[in-house]
């Protein structure tokens, strides 16, 4: 295997354009990665971020512009060519096979016959060198999203390849595992390997990056060491020189929207009434495990309650059963007959990728309604649902999977909101969204909450469920715990299961 000294340029971007019909995604892009380092990639959802690294991977041709590796002018026609070189992907959205094993998923695409023993081997050894805790015989469909992600990591990092591409790693991993994987990345660079990390976090990006390059409408606006840079001018060079207050970016209460039901507590303080009540409710899956244990919580009009918790503690089957979607083994749980419900993987739950956008906002309620589809009502509606939430696209008629992912979330968001008026129930509202999409669907969740709605949000990210939540909760091997608005409090409850408040006031 050919080494390239650290610090070397191992692999060079040039001129890179790239249209999709009258769209042009990439506008003459370049980019320059050196071995030994860690190369944030940043800009706007839309930005072309992605689609210039699905060139170096093989999956799209560049119409123009060269592409070198390790100085040698290079075609990669396939993803097989791309691995042959040294260059592995893992995708925002997962391309792992549901029915296989973790191991079975890795071993995809290798060479020889399968060896089901050595290819569990092979998935312990390099998840315990990543610190990435995978289970080879554990079925896909059967792992929690974070688990899933690692899953794809670590089949990436199992071809040993040199280069190794991210797309958003961190977006469905809680926060220690998110700071556990950054530090791996950082000794991945540093044993020689180059790693491009496209992530919309510009705290993490600034911390472990080497060299920042910024795209904006498919052009390279910014590159700079990283140590050169801060968080102001990264955002003004993705936003294009612009500098955008983002909106409502508050989390006080509209007083104005007390109501005459509302219930004034013993400290004088208006109480609306509660719009989703679970009291002793327990899940078991299809296993016999219990998911969630003695579950009870209120969630008032008016309100967003957030939750935080590792994956896996039963938050999933939790907000299930607050969005009706699920049925407690045990318990009382009321909830109003309609409640709209944002899942975390948009691609999988929530949108019919090939399908266009009126269909997609008809999904809302599927298999409750009944009569003769109105579609030209659904084409309206859809129509006035993309200027309210401003999803940028074409009209209603546009295929949903040529969205951005943050147009795409915001076309959920807004759907769901749309038809319910009461409760919302929301999983990872910013998983893979860039910070103007991210603050666009807060504002959103905010408006919402100040109308009225009861609202819940789950967020592997802590610091997200903290910034939009009235009250918090963490949640830990299934049971539901109370916390303060205090990042220790709530990490440490999420891990032992104890809300313990520190000696100091929390500010």
């Amino acid at each position: 295997m050919t080494v390239t000294p650290t610090g070397a340029a191992l692999l060079s971007l040039d001129g890179i354009t790239h249209t999709f019909g009258r769209v042009r995604a990439l506008d003459g892009a370049s980019l320059q990665i050196r071995a030994g380092s860690v190369h944030a990639l940043l800009g706007e959802n839309g930005a072309g971020k992605t689609t210039l690294m699905r060139m170096v991977f093989g999956l799209l041709r560049a119409q123009q512009g060269v592409m070198r590796w390790r100085g040698t002018p290079i075609t990669v026609r396939t993803p097989s060519e791309a691995l042959a070189l040294g260059i592995g992907m893992v995708h925002q959205h997962f391309t792992l096979v549901p029915t296989m094993t973790v191991a079975e998923n890795i071993a995809l695409g290798g060479h020889g016959g399968f060896d089901p023993h050595r290819a569990a081997h092979r998935v312990r050894d390099v998840a315990a060198r990543a610190g990435l805790a995978l289970d080879p015989d554990a079925r896909v469909e059967d792992l929690p999203v974070g688990a899933q992600q690692r899953c794809e990591i670590v089949k990436a990092l199992a071809r040993d390849v040199t280069l190794l591409i991210l797309d958003e790693p961190t977006a469905v991993l809680a926060p220690a595992e998110a700071a556990e994987l950054l530090r791996w990345i950082r000794g991945y660079a540093d044993d020689g390997h180059a790693v491009v990390l496209i992530t919309h976090k510009l705290r993490d990006a600034l911390a472990v990056a080497d060299d920042i390059t910024v795209l904006h409408r498919g052009r390279t606006v910014l590159t700079t060491p990283a140590r050169d840079t801060d968080q102001a001018r990264v955002a003004d060079a993705m936003l294009g020189g612009a500098t955008v207050q983002a909106a409502d970016v508050r989390t006080d209460r509209d007083a104005s929207h007390v109501t005459a039901d509302s219930v004034i507590d013993d400290a004088g303080v208006p109480r609306r009434p509660a719009v989703l009540t679970l009291h002793d409710v327990s899940v078991r899956d299809a296993s016999g495990v219990e998911r969630v244990r003695s579950a009870t919580l209120q969630v008032r009009a008016g309100e967003i309650v957030g939750i935080g918790a590792v994956e896996g503690a039963g938050q999933h089957e939790l907000l299930r059963v607050l969005a009706g979607r699920l049925s407690p083994t045990s318990g009382t749980c009321v909830i109003p007959d309609n409640v709209g419900f944002v899942p975390e993987d948009r691609h999988r739950d929530a949108l019919l990728l090939d399908a266009p956008l009126f269909e997609n906002s008809a999904l809302q309620g599927a298999g409750t309604r009944r009569g003769v589809m109105d579609w030209d009502g659904f084409r309206a509606r859809t129509s006035a649902l993309l200027t309210r939430f401003d999803v940028r696209a074409s009209g209603a008629d546009a295929v949903a999977r040529t969205l951005s992912g943050g147009n795409q979330q915001k076309l959920v968001l807004g759907r769901e909101l749309e038809a319910a008026r009461e409760a919302l129930v929301v999983e990872n509202p910013s998983r893979g969204l860039d910070f103007v999409a991210t603050e666009a669907v807060h504002h959103a969740l905010r408006t919402a909450r100040n109308a009225g709605m009861a609202v819940v949000v789950y967020s592997s990210d802590l610091d997200e469920v903290l910034r939009l939540a009235d009250r918090v909760f963490a949640m830990h091997d299934g049971t539901l715990i109370e916390s303060v608005k205090h990042r220790d409090v709530l990490g440490r409850a999420m891990l032992s299961g104890h809300a313990v408040v520190p000696a100091e006031p929390p500010v």
